[in-house]
């Protein structure tokens, strides 16, 4: 049964053609033993080409409806001229009237309504009924026969609508599912900057730490023994430290596998940038760091930000600011947000370095930067200092700004 529906489904014409031969037939043997063709000469040869005509409507009404209309109300114009009595060949006009309300143009289908509105008077008029008892009989005929065609009109156009109704769901469930599939690839492309961001941080930090102390061991190897077991310490704890963190930053590419246990770490926060600058300490900078204000939980946001900027900030004054180099940090709570004031008075980087966008050379550092900045709603002002050194001061609200 299935495959019988598939194939009505895919052939529309070759069923039409087959309701249409047989409507062709029926009409034939109604003729030959009805006898009609026998009230006159003009109708006897009209009579076929009518209903040949009226059974092609059939078969090619959804390939060409309007075509087919037009075709039937030829056939019933000639049936009114030449004087063709209704056969049951001029049911194609009740099918012609459904089709063309149902996919056929709106001018079809309002020419359809106002045929199929007069065709019962103008048959009641070219064939009076002589059975009927006065008018009032013969205007109930006219609208039994009317009725028919009006309903087959009616559930057309409620079928149009009906189509239309779930075209245009189609359409907006095809919409959505086009913005959801945008909406997902921005969160990928904004979820990878943010991991590239985090590694950058991750990456220069510690790698520039390791570095700093490996080429310390290297020279004091021999000189001081117990300098060198120190600084290789330092790089072993770094570099633990930086394998932490990947793997809780690659972790999150990781989708439907279980985390293993201690696998991940929590996001840096304030609490943890005094630790930090003990580290930077112990890698031979020198640095400055105090607290002003009260300190008070911060929004997650804010305080992995202003980590990763003092992060980024003594990275950039460890790798560019020369020998013998010192550095500040100033943590600032206010009232509304938190200050960050980072200052070293090393010879610095290149100037066109910061301009460019970053001090590691690729333009990395102060983008990342001031895209964490940005995404919490707050201010990075980066700079050369007076009198040499460099300068990093950001404003991070509270509150995103809207």
């Amino acid at each position: 049964m299935q495959r019988l529906y598939d194939f009505i489904r895919r052939h529309p014409t070759g069923v039409d053609s087959f309701w249409a031969v047989f409507l062709l037939g029926i009409s034939g043997m109604t003729i030959v033993v009805g006898g009609a063709g026998d009230s006159g000469r003009g109708e006897r040869i009209a009579i076929v080409p009518i209903v040949i005509g009226l059974c092609a409507v059939v078969a090619l009404r959804r390939r060409a409806p309007e075509k087919m209309l037009l075709l039937a109300i030829a056939t019933g114009v000639a049936q009114l001229v030449f004087g063709v009595r209704p056969t049951l060949a001029n049911f194609a006009m009740l099918v012609i009237t459904f089709t063309v309300a149902t996919v056929g143009e709106r001018w079809a289908s309002r020419l359809a309504l106002v045929c199929s509105l007069c065709a019962a008077g103008l048959a009641q008029i070219r064939w009076p009924n002589t059975d009927a008892d006065g008018w009032a009989q013969q205007v109930f005929l006219v609208v039994v026969m009317t009725v028919p065609f009006v309903l087959a009109w009616v559930l057309g156009d409620s079928m149009r609508t009906r189509r239309a109704y779930f075209d245009q769901l189609e359409e907006r469930a095809a919409r959505l599912e086009r913005e959801r599939e945008a909406q997902s690839k921005v969160a990928v492309a904004a979820e990878r900057a943010r991991i590239a961001r985090e590694l950058h941080d991750v990456v220069a930090h510690n790698v520039s730490v390791m570095v700093v102390q490996a080429d310390g061991a290297a020279y004091v190897m021999d000189a001081a023994p117990d300098q060198a077991r120190q600084a290789l310490e330092t790089i072993s704890s770094t570099g633990r430290q930086a394998l932490a963190e990947m793997r809780r930053l690659l972790g999150v590419l990781r989708t439907g596998d279980a985390p293993e246990s201690g696998e991940y770490v929590p996001q840096p926060d304030v609490d943890q940038i005094e630790d930090l600058i003990d580290h930077v300490r112990a890698a031979g900078l020198a640095v400055d760091f105090k607290i002003e204000g009260t300190p008070r939980p911060l929004p997650s946001g804010v305080e992995l930000t202003a980590y990763r900027i003092v992060q980024e900030a003594l990275t950039n004054t460890r790798k560019h600011g020369g020998p013998n180099a010192g550095a500040s940090v100033r943590l600032v709570y206010f009232d509304d947000g938190l200050g960050l004031l980072v200052e070293d008075d090393g010879r610095g980087a290149a100037h066109e370095l910061y301009e460019d966008g970053g001090a590691d050379g690729a333009g990395h550092g102060m983008i990342g930067m001031r895209e964490r900045v940005g995404m919490v709603g707050g201010t990075l002002d980066a700079g050369p200092r007076p009198g040499g050194g460099f300068r990093i001061s950001a404003l991070l609200p509270l509150k995103a700004a809207n």
